[in-house]
């Protein structure tokens, strides 16, 4: 193995964040980047269940009110892609934060209740939701993959006005991850490909 090389545990678990139908609603949301996500997101479900690797699901559940995300909206179930595999997960976690650690029932306690040490994380939003659990994750000391190509979020503006493009966004969170030491960040084709291999 090259310094390089990506091992994937035999547990490694993938952790699937808020794959929603809410986050189709491009009037409330805005323009989105990286149309391959969810081809990715599904590529990596099947090749986990394929291996007998754990995945774990995690679905939004916002308290602000008119949410797309909201537990009562249509947008509150999952997109096709996943809701196709739906059933097939170890865990299914409801959270109404950022983090997937703060969930019911608890990510962490599942976690260190099967041995997991190493996780792959992706889904909706890079910016938010995935770069948030990753960072919490890389903490904890979970060893941590994030393959930003499975991953896709928003065009967003922050404080006097100041807008940055969702790839611009998705260019930071790897920077912040990769760069900061919380994560590695990888693509869907490497992890395939050493998945398989492992």
């Amino acid at each position: 193995m090259t310094e390089n090389a990506i091992e994937i545990a035999p547990d490694s678990a993938l952790i699937v964040i808020d794959v929603q139908k809410g986050f189709d609603d491009s009037s409330f949301w805005g323009p989105r980047d990286n149309p391959a996500a969810e081809g990715n997101i599904a590529a990596l479900m099947d090749a986990w269940e394929e291996s007998g690797r754990p995945l774990v699901l995690v679905r939004h559940a916002s308290l602000r009110p008119g949410s797309v995300l909201a537990a009562d909206s249509p947008g509150h179930a999952f997109k096709d892609v996943v809701a196709e595999r739906a059933g097939r997960e170890s865990l299914l976690v409801t959270k109404t934060v950022n983090s997937s650690f703060y969930g019911t029932p608890d990510l962490g306690e599942w976690l260190t209740a099967q041995g997991i040490r190493q996780l792959v994380v992706v889904g909706i939003q890079t910016n938010m939701c995935v770069e948030t659990t990753a960072r919490m994750a890389g903490n904890l000391g979970y060893e941590v993959l994030v393959p930003l190509d499975a991953t896709h979020t928003f065009d967003l503006t922050g404080p006097g006005g100041l807008t940055l493009t969702a790839a611009q966004l998705a260019a930071a969170t790897a920077v912040n991850l990769h760069g900061g030491g919380f994560a590695r960040v990888v693509t869907t084709a490497e992890l395939l490909t050493a998945a398989e291999a492992s």
